[in-house]
């Protein structure tokens, strides 16, 4: 059975920093690109960040370019999104998913999903 387990979420002021990790089990994370995704209240699932599956490239949405990077350990079957100069806007649930094709942005063609872990960023 697949598990995607997130990690590393909490509270920090405006301009901090935070380092989410996802843990995957029951699958070979190196076979799958991965990618994040957020949730504020109210709001609608959004893209973040994905990687490919050997790490190679990325892409990001345009809100969180230059200040968010996504990398991955295949070694570890693990994947990370390094979260710096943090704004209220960040403010949401973060979620890791694996399963799609390169260079999608829609949660809908991502097939695992991890359980999320909240992100607060307040003075």
């Amino acid at each position: 059975q697949v598990q995607l387990v997130e990690s590393g979420g909490g509270v920090v002021q405006p301009g901090g920093s935070l380092r989410l990790t996802c843990a995957v089990s029951g699958r070979t994370l190196s076979n799958y690109n991965a990618g994040w995704f957020r949730q504020a209240p109210g709001k609608e699932r959004e893209f973040v960040a994905a990687i490919r599956w050997n790490g190679d490239s990325t892409y990001y949405t345009d809100s969180v370019k230059g200040r968010f990077t996504i990398s991955r350990d295949n070694a570890k079957n693990t994947a990370y999104l390094q979260m710096n100069s943090l704004k209220p806007e960040d403010v949401a649930v973060y979620y890791c998913a694996v399963g799609a094709r390169w260079g999608s942005r829609h949660p809908a063609e991502y097939r695992d999903w991890g359980q999320g872990t909240q992100v607060t960023v307040s003075s």
